[in-house]
């Protein structure tokens, strides 16, 4: 059994995947965390350095080793569902979960963000908002396809928890 937790960048996969794993004693795997552990580079140099086509290639292999994984939950990054058969692997493998923010939480999220996000580097804090309103609905196609859409403002893991619960015997080969 596998939990797999999509949405856009800044929406607290990585959070809410730790809290998660906590409560149900399940492993918590982080599929940019997994790449800088094992390449020894951050996700944002990576891109830098080696592009994004090769850094996508490099994810899709990271994401099918972390399914193979039982009784964990794995945040993906936001672009993970939209590349290659990524969420085909998902739905296939595991219970999915969307969490799903509007626009001025993910705003104000990546304004007040810390970690530096290889996608954002030549957007400036004008140009955000029209960056997020573009790119969203052409990821909401993915990430619409998860077996959860939950919103991610005052997230309840508890909600997440029992959807899991009541929906894993009919989610396929889990």
């Amino acid at each position: 059994m596998r939990i797999v937790l999509i949405g856009y960048m800044g929406s607290g996969k990585s959070t809410a995947g730790k809290k998660l794993a906590s409560k149900l004693g399940f492993f918590f795997l982080d599929t940019d965390l997994l790449i800088e552990e094992e390449f020894k580079i951050s996700v944002f140099n990576f891109f830098k350095k080696y592009g994004e086509d090769v850094f996508r290639r490099i994810e899709r292999n990271i994401l099918k080793e972390a399914l193979l994984n039982d009784n964990a939950v794995i945040s993906t990054g936001g672009g993970t569902p939209c590349f290659l058969d990524n969420m085909d692997l998902i739905i296939k493998s595991s219970f999915s979960v969307y969490i799903k923010m509007h626009i001025n939480s993910i705003e104000n999220r990546l304004m007040n963000s810390k970690k530096p996000r290889p996608l954002l580097k030549d957007v400036s804090q004008a140009d955000l908002r029209s960056f997020i309103e573009k790119q969203l609905p052409e990821r909401e196609k993915y990430y619409n396809q998860a077996n959860l859409i939950i919103k991610g403002e005052n997230l309840e893991i508890n909600s997440i928890i029992e959807s899991f619960e009541n929906n894993k015997k009919s989610v396929g080969n889990l």
